[in-house]
């Protein structure tokens, strides 16, 4: 799998807020256009992500992590190697396990929480 096959992909990794920081998602998505990924806080040994999707990543997986994707505004498509697709409305989540080769696919600005491992590499390893 490629770490970065799109340069559009925009991948922030940077704990942006940290601990005891109000997190302001609504102006997060204010400033930023698909496809976004910024790292908002870190919880123990995972990480809070904001996702902000329009159009279809990439195909790829997590071989040592688990990725849950919780949908704030928006729909998501999740397509599931040798499971078909997902869809996510509003408030809705879902989690795929490590190994398992997937991809998001989003008709409209999609806006995602996702809560995952602090190692995973968002474009897949």
């Amino acid at each position: 799998m490629s770490r970065n096959p799109n340069p559009a992909y925009d991948n922030r990794l940077d704990n942006k807020y940290g601990s005891l920081t109000l997190i302001d998602i609504p102006a997060e998505v204010a400033q930023h256009e698909p496809w976004f990924n910024q790292t908002l806080t870190r919880v123990n040994d995972c990480v809070v992500r904001l996702g902000i999707f329009r159009g279809e990543y990439h195909w790829h997986k997590h071989n040592a992590e688990d990725e849950c994707f919780v949908v704030i505004d928006g729909e998501l498509f999740i397509d599931v190697e040798g499971k078909g697709t997902v869809r996510l409305g509003k408030n809705f989540g879902y989690t795929v396990p490590r190994g398992v080769v997937h991809r998001t696919r989003a008709p409209e600005k999609t806006v995602v929480l996702m809560i995952e491992a602090a190692t995973v590499t968002p474009t897949g390893d």
